[in-house]
């Protein structure tokens, strides 16, 4: 049972490190905003 128990705490831990990763990137890190234009050829809008 202690080997089971070690298991669980190990895959606990990685989750929560993993948890606490997504939830620093979603708070600090900013997206850039901008415009975007792409431009298509005539070919490819009337085929």
């Amino acid at each position: 049972m202690p080997t089971l128990f070690r298991f669980l705490v190990t895959i606990a831990v990685l989750v929560g490190i993993a948890y606490g990763a997504m939830f620093a990137l979603a708070t600090f890190v900013e997206p850039r905003k901008g415009e975007m234009s792409v431009r298509i050829p005539p070919e490819k809008l009337n085929p």
